[in-house]
């Protein structure tokens, strides 16, 4: 009995094939120099940075990109110099086959808006610091007051959701942070002021408020109010 035969032999010959076929295209593919760099931005907020911002992170010391192979980039690396920036939410960085570094990005969601003795910054959905751009200016309610007496979490959860809600979007234009915690909104056509209270059933509160927009405006008595108590989740008190 034959341990080999004509089939064998060529079944092992075509995998010898192959296997060499593969080193040697990835041998190639290594070699192969980068081409170009190319910034993808996806999402909503693709407003804050231009390309050449992100370019800046992908070169490493400003070397010449016709002199970078392939198999000389640290990808990991690149990706988390360009996740680092502060308006980056995340970044993919990748090489194509035809040797170009691409980077898809996705910028931070800013839900708010802080001035203080420190300068002015945005506060992103996730409640952290993000710096203000030179290519667009957002339109989100301004902070102010003592920001650190609320947790980021709950604060970034009512900032996103007025961001979220056209009605409190257009109508709401600051939010006053109390020592206690508690909350102190505008309205944007209104004199009043809305009582939030503290982070606290938040949900329930907008859609009170809601509602009661919807009645007073059509008994027209928005105008004789001073001050929107919401902090009673079963009923909304107004003080003329």
């Amino acid at each position: 009995m034959k341990v080999f035969t004509w089939t064998n032999i060529r079944l092992v010959l075509m995998i010898s094939v192959v296997i060499f076929l593969f080193s040697f295209t990835s041998h190639r593919n290594a070699l192969r120099k980068i081409s170009k760099t190319e910034v993808v931005f996806v999402g909503e907020n693709s407003l804050f940075l231009k390309p050449e911002m992100v370019n800046k992170l992908l070169i490493e010391k400003n070397q010449d990109l016709k002199t970078i192979n392939k198999d000389g980039l640290d990808l990991n690396k690149l990706e988390k110099s360009v996740s680092s920036h502060q308006m980056i939410q995340k970044a993919d960085v990748f090489v194509s086959v035809d040797g170009v570094l691409k980077a898809v990005v996705e910028q931070k969601t800013p839900v708010g808006r802080v001035f203080d003795e420190t300068g002015s910054f945005y506060i992103d959905n996730e409640g952290n610091k993000m710096p203000l751009s030179e290519n667009y200016t957002a339109r989100v309610p301004l902070l102010s007051g003592e920001i650190t007496a609320v947790k980021k979490e709950k604060l970034s959860e009512v900032l996103g959701m007025i961001a979220e809600d056209d009605f409190l979007k257009k109508n709401i234009i600051g939010v006053q942070v109390l020592p206690s915690g508690g909350l102190i909104m505008a309205n944007r056509n209104y004199d009043y002021q809305i009582d939030f209270g503290r982070t606290i059933n938040i949900e329930r509160k907008f859609k009170n408020y809601k509602a009661f927009f919807q009645k007073a405006v059509l008994d027209s008595t928005l105008d004789k109010y001073r001050r929107i108590n919401l902090k009673f989740t079963k009923q909304v008190v107004c003080i003329k």
